[in-house]
């Protein structure tokens, strides 16, 4: 009992200080922030060694032809992405307003005419850029948008990002409650945003598909359920701009069958993933093992994929 009681004023405390630090950041200037962004990535980078070091064991495996001083800058600039992405959270509720001078779209148009026409649209992306912003951006343009999340390990956490999530319109679903299932079909059938990202090794119903060349179990759920529904999917990706903007890019919707295979889905996503990594590999997040195996890495699935 004591110890349930310190978890929960651990997390109580937690809440109150990402509000404290949130208004704050959402005061400051932008270009403040992610100057103050950036120096807490340098730091991070030195001193969050076990982090460092998985991220160039990673990136070590999807660039073998890269040297050492190449990876280890490429993971430096990683940090200050991240850290930069950070204090952008906070900033987040201003983005409303400051969208035009922030934020470019690329393919939105023939997606929202797609919801207009009552169509559902389901977004597969990765955890390339600040996907927050991308997730808040797609709010933006005021169609119904929902979003797929695992609960963290801290509830407070998970209750901060559904609420700036809510402020930008964007609805979050947490995967495996009693409802999603239903919610999700809902969103799919009276024409709506469904995002789910696709691009980690997650403890669910998984396959095997190419990754940087090496077999990598990825969730095969989203694929099922655009197949199931016949919906049309966009693999979407959100990037940080030399100029500090972001793009926001939605790939031509694809129009799927119910006579399609899942697996051939996730591995065109993945694919696109891997150009998007290679395209700018410091703003993907090299922490996670995207190659792991799991003995049950195949838990409610077939087992079955592609694999090189």
């Amino acid at each position: 009992m004591a110890r349930q009681a310190l978890r929960a004023f651990r997390a109580r405390v937690l809440y109150r200080l990402l509000l404290i630090v949130s208004a704050i950041g959402r005061r400051l200037p932008l270009p403040t922030g992610r100057f103050l962004g950036r120096q807490v990535g340098r730091l991070a980078f030195h001193v969050a060694r076990r982090e460092r070091n998985k991220a160039l064991a990673h990136i070590a495996i999807a660039f073998p032809e890269w040297s050492d001083a190449q990876r280890r800058a490429t993971i430096r600039a990683m940090f200050r992405h991240m850290g930069m992405s950070l204090f952008e959270i906070a900033w987040l509720p201003n983005l409303k307003q400051h969208a035009a001078e922030t934020t470019v779209f690329e393919g939105a148009e023939e997606v929202m005419a797609h919801i207009d026409a009552g169509r559902g649209v389901i977004i597969f992306t990765a955890h390339c850029g600040n996907w927050e912003w991308l997730s808040c951006g797609t709010g933006l343009w005021g169609r119904p948008t929902s979003v797929l999340q695992r609960e963290r390990d801290q509830p407070e956490m998970n209750r901060y990002i559904t609420e700036l999530r809510a402020n930008a319109g964007v609805h979050s679903i947490d995967r495996g409650s009693p409802s999603s299932a239903r919610d999700m079909m809902k969103i799919i059938r009276h024409g709506g945003i469904l995002a789910f990202l696709v691009d980690q090794n997650l403890r669910t119903e998984s396959v095997k598909v190419p990754f940087f060349g090496r077999p990598a179990p990825t969730p095969i759920g989203p694929a099922k359920l655009a197949v199931r529904t016949a919906a049309l999917v966009s693999v979407t990706f959100t990037e940080r701009l030399p100029d500090g903007r972001h793009l926001i890019r939605y790939l031509p919707p694809i129009q799927c069958k119910r006579d399609d295979d899942p697996v051939e889905l996730v591995a065109h996503a993945t694919r696109l993933i891997e150009e998007q990594i290679r395209r700018l590999p410091e703003q993907w997040v090299w922490m996670h093992d995207r190659w792991k195996e799991r003995p049950d890495w195949d838990v409610g699935g077939t087992g079955t994929g592609i694999e090189n």
